[in-house]
């Protein structure tokens, strides 16, 4: 069974930065495709951004492309997500999702593609 556990989360101004991380227990977390979604209230989730389970690819929702980098270090069993230039419609609750997957396996953007997920951290991003 694997666990993530989010933090990180918190209340910034716009244009501030912020790291989330999501840490992995249990299962062989370098064999481990993780995703980042986020909800915002009275919205429905949405992907964020999505890295392969060796970090070498990624992909990114169009409304974080250039502010938002996500990595990993497998070793610690972690991906982060950094955030910068944050915007007031950036603020959600933010999970991270894990699925087991082979090398050539494309990276999935769809939230019911993952198998374990995280309770989330707050982001609130406002003056």
């Amino acid at each position: 069974q694997v666990q993530l556990v989010e933090s990180g989360g918190g209340l910034v101004q716009p244009g501030d930065s912020l790291r989330l991380s999501c840490a992995a227990s249990g299962g062989q977390f370098s064999r481990f495709a993780v995703a980042w979604f986020r909800q915002a209230p009275g919205r429905e989730r949405e992907f964020v951004a999505a890295i392969s389970r060796s970090g070498g690819n990624s992909e990114y929702a169009d409304s974080v492309k250039g502010r938002f980098t996500i990595s990993r270090d497998n070793a610690k069993k972690t991906v982060y997500l950094q955030m910068s230039s944050l915007k007031p419609e950036d603020t959600a609750v933010y999970s991270c999702a894990a699925r087991p997957t082979i090398l050539t396996v494309p990276i999935s953007r769809a939230y019911d593609d993952y198998t374990y997920g995280g309770q989330g951290t707050q982001v609130t991003v406002s003056s």
